[in-house]
């Protein structure tokens, strides 16, 4: 049998942006079965029920090999179900969420950036443990393992190694987190020790961020890894230097299963405008191609959208152009194609 794909449509600009995707795919001939289904918070509102996730949707997620999320809307409403991101990482177990940063060069001169951002998923402010103390003051819980710390600490080390890097920066508050992010900076220490050429430093999340706004290029060639709060505020800080948050496309990996998805959000306000950027969809749709098997089609969209972004002709509003979100995956699809006939 061939490969599986759920494709959660998602809410706001989220149906577009997947249609943009899956045509992307669909024009490279893309040999696995994509799925199209509901999740978020717009068909929750419609259908109710204790997930944003329906029955329907869990069980084609469970007989895929892999999924896709379009943007999904999260109410910060305390009676709202947990967000479709953190319950699919909880439940198939995906430790990692993976952000590369990288610069194109239309949208960024004189700036060349390349790292990865390596995100604990599952623990931290994330896992939900959260009560009232009274009616004026409440309690969250930051939970940290050894065990959650030491399999996204190997997985940033891997990454590295894979890769040819050799440095990885933990991001911590070691200084006041103490015992938390002591056990966190010591599981990346025991990474280091077991991956000889590779050397582990440690900045503060708040010199950190200082960093990435002075001089984000001292972490080229590096792979960044935090707990699951601070990666997700880094990671974001990070996007804003390489033009827009609609560039960056992300993954969410586990041991048997990945998750797919643009690192942003689902923008309600441009719902149905055909309006926003696609590279982060079309982008994760393509790392998605390639991790279930087809290396050739992650390869042509890469460059098609690279392209595609520097050419200038046929980009979104926020890359400086005046094409709608479809004509600029249109303009992907055609390179991509065209790469994958040579």
């Amino acid at each position: 049998m061939g490969k599986k794909a759920a494709v959660i449509s998602g809410d706001g600009i989220g149906p577009e942006l997947v249609d943009a995707m899956v045509g992307v795919l669909e024009a490279c001939g893309a040999g696995f079965e994509m799925v199209r289904c509901e999740a978020g918070s717009e068909q929750w509102e419609r259908n109710g029920g204790e997930t944003y996730i329906p029955e329907a949707t869990s069980r084609i997620m469970d007989e895929s090999d892999a999924c896709y999320k379009g943007p999904t809307t999260t109410m910060p409403s305390p009676d709202a179900p947990r967000s479709v991101a953190v319950t699919t990482r909880q439940k198939f177990g995906l430790f990692a969420n993976v952000r590369p940063i990288r610069t194109y060069e239309r949208l960024s001169p004189g700036r060349s950036l390349d790292f990865v951002c390596f995100r604990e998923a599952t623990e931290g402010l994330y896992a939900g443990i959260e009560f009232q103390t009274s009616e004026d003051s409440a309690v969250a819980v930051r939970k940290t393992t050894r065990p959650g710390c030491r399999r996204i600490a190997e997985a940033a080390f891997e990454w590295a190694a894979g890769h040819s890097l050799d440095r990885v920066v933990a991001v911590t508050k070691r200084n006041i987190l103490k015992r938390t992010d002591g056990i966190f900076w010591g599981e990346v220490e025991a990474a280091a020790s077991r991956h000889a050429g590779i050397r582990a430093e440690e900045y503060y999340i708040d010199n950190m961020a200082q960093q990435l706004v002075k001089n984000p290029e001292r972490f080229n060639g590096s792979v960044l890894v935090s707990t699951n709060l601070f990666m997700d505020i880094i990671s974001e800080c990070a996007s804003g230097s390489i033009g827009s948050i609609g560039c960056v496309y992300s993954a969410n990996m586990g041991e048997n299963y990945a998750m797919f998805e643009p690192a942003h959000g689902s923008a309600p306000k441009y719902k149905g405008m055909d309006k926003v950027n696609p590279t982060a969809a079309i982008l994760s749709g393509a790392w998605m191609a390639e991790y279930l098997g087809e290396p050739r089609v992650r390869d042509a969209v890469f460059a098609a959208t690279e392209a595609v972004v520097n050419e200038g002709e046929r980009v979104t509003y926020d890359l400086g152009g005046t094409a709608r979100t479809s004509q600029m995956a249109e303009a992907v699809s055609v390179k991509a194609a065209a790469l994958l006939r040579r």
